[in-house]
């Protein structure tokens, strides 16, 4: 466990989201699912998009203030479900995908010709089409509340070596979305990232198209020595260690900030 971990408290403007609501995907676990609860202790109401039917049991289990709507990220009926039943809380003030999938470091040249096309569109439509399809199940929303939308990326946005080709391509692209949404959106949404470095807790996997889908990054051997060791803090993060990152985004102590990326990542860019 990161000694890292725990140490932070909500940063006082977190009290400017009392009484707000949220669309979140892909909150079922990791990271999502830390930003979930630090929500929910910020006085936030949620509705959350999920895919796994087990971790949709288990969200339900987390009282009146989450909707959980069990569907697929990717599919643009779901993304409106979820900002429909986020709707029954009153007007949609934030959303926040964190929807992904990893290719394991599958270089380039050792994915089989048969299994390059499925694995590209695999990589790109959960990790960059899902945003998208968030983004516009609830920008009507936004305009009206004049909020925000925040994107997961990572550390993978910026370097190379964190990843294979498809998954750095893909998070290289939402850094992208982000600035063009920004950009289209303005005066009237907030766009802002968080680019989370290496971290432990989550339950990112392959790709199904690779035959990876069975496979957690978080179960590498020694994975914790690792992201110490390659982190100029010497840190290896958990996902709870994000949380307060997405809460500022999503405050008023960040509203003068639109198109920006918060690296938590343990200072990667110093190495």
């Amino acid at each position: 466990m990161s000694q890292y971990c725990g140490r932070r408290t909500l940063p006082c403007s977190s009290s400017s989201l009392q009484g707000r609501v949220a669309v979140l995907t892909g909150a079922g676990s990791g990271i999502g699912r830390a930003v979930l609860t630090a929500f929910l202790d910020a006085g936030v109401r949620c509705a959350v998009l999920e895919s796994a039917a087990a971790k949709c049991a288990e969200l339900r289990e987390l009282g009146p203030d989450v909707a959980v709507v069990e569907g697929d990220a990717t599919l643009a009926p779901d993304n409106h479900r979820a900002a429909e039943a986020a709707r029954q809380f009153g007007g949609i003030d934030i959303a926040v995908s964190f929807v992904g999938i990893f290719d394991l470091y599958r270089p380039l040249t050792e994915i089989p010709d048969a299994q390059f096309d499925a694995a590209f569109t695999e990589m790109f439509t959960v990790n960059v089409k899902s945003a998208l399809l968030l983004a516009r199940g609830v920008v009507p929303d936004l305009r009206r509340s004049r909020g925000t939308l925040i994107l997961t990326l990572s550390s993978s946005s910026f370097y190379a070596g964190r990843g294979g080709p498809l998954y750095v391509a893909s998070k290289h692209a939402l850094r992208g979305v982000v600035l063009q949404l920004a950009h289209e959106l303005a005066p009237d949404i907030r766009v802002n990232a968080v680019a989370p470095g290496g971290t432990l807790q989550t339950d990112l996997r392959g790709l199904r198209s690779l035959g990876q889908d069975g496979v957690r990054l978080d179960d590498r051997p020694g994975r914790q020595a690792a992201l110490e060791q390659r982190t100029p803090l010497s840190v290896a993060l958990s996902a709870a260690d994000h949380a307060a990152s997405y809460l500022f985004l999503a405050s008023d102590g960040a509203a003068g900030m639109t198109g920006e990326i918060l690296r938590n990542d343990g200072g990667l860019l110093v190495r």
